[in-house]
């Protein structure tokens, strides 16, 4: 099966030089799934010829704001709609989370609270006790697109993550971080400006061990669940 990365974004240059990049992290999260992974430069308008060109998708984390003028926005969201419409599974972290709530029919802001940063808790549909994952971002959901529900949540982000009526699902944090690369990249943001305030104490809160391979195992299932699954169109008739 071909998962098809949609890369949004690119790291810094000594972070992706010592971690690896977006399509990096993806594939080692999925590892040993049977996938087979493409990477798309979306952030420099490099798109797919359609949505059949591979077996699922997947729409990466990014600098920028889902609510921002770039000239690759409005041909992401159209791609995300038409993945959607062919049933074709598509799956979104942080900002590709926010970016599918809003190309379908969600609302994506600034969040005044602040910033989710390092190690959170998660009430997540299904897992009896707290998830435990890395986030880092500004920008939240606050209007939930109608076909979807939320499927996680914490104190500081309401709708963390979403399951779609068919081929679609959505996580806000970042379960492709590895501890390393996020304590590295709050150092990062604290040189760029972060508050040393906001970004020690996140620092102090993250723990050695966290949840991510659980969230590797739903994508993974979902992934396998929707790869063959009928064309809505088909599904209708």
């Amino acid at each position: 099966m071909k998962i098809g990365i949609l890369q949004c974004g690119h790291l810094e240059e000594s972070l992706e030089k010592k971690h690896g990049g977006f399509f990096d992290m993806f594939s080692i999260l999925l590892a040993g799934q049977g996938f087979v992974f493409e990477n798309y430069l979306v952030v420099d308008n490099q798109f797919p010829s359609g949505v059949g060109e591979c077996d699922g998708w997947l729409v990466t984390g990014s600098l920028h704001g889902a609510y921002e003028e770039h000239v690759w926005i409005a041909p992401l969201e159209e791609f995300i709609r038409q993945s959607y419409a062919a049933n074709v599974p598509i799956t979104g972290i942080c900002f590709g989370h926010q970016i599918m709530a809003q190309a379908l029919g969600g609302k994506v802001i600034k969040f005044p609270g602040g910033w989710g940063i390092g190690h959170g808790e998660y009430a997540m549909a299904g897992v009896a006790d707290p998830v435990e994952l890395l986030a880092l971002h500004q920008d939240q959901i606050v209007e939930v697109p109608p076909q979807a529900r939320v499927i996680a949540t914490s104190e500081f982000c309401a709708n963390a993550a979403l399951a779609y009526q068919g081929s679609a699902l959505s996580y806000q944090p970042h379960p492709e971080f590895t501890v390393e690369f996020m304590r590295d990249l709050i150092r990062h943001k604290i040189s760029k400006g972060l508050s040393s305030e906001i970004g020690e104490a996140a620092l102090s809160r993250i723990e050695s061990e966290n949840d991510s391979a659980l969230i590797a195992l739903q994508l993974a299932d979902f992934y396998k669940k929707y790869a063959h699954a009928m064309p809505k169109s088909q599904a209708a008739e």
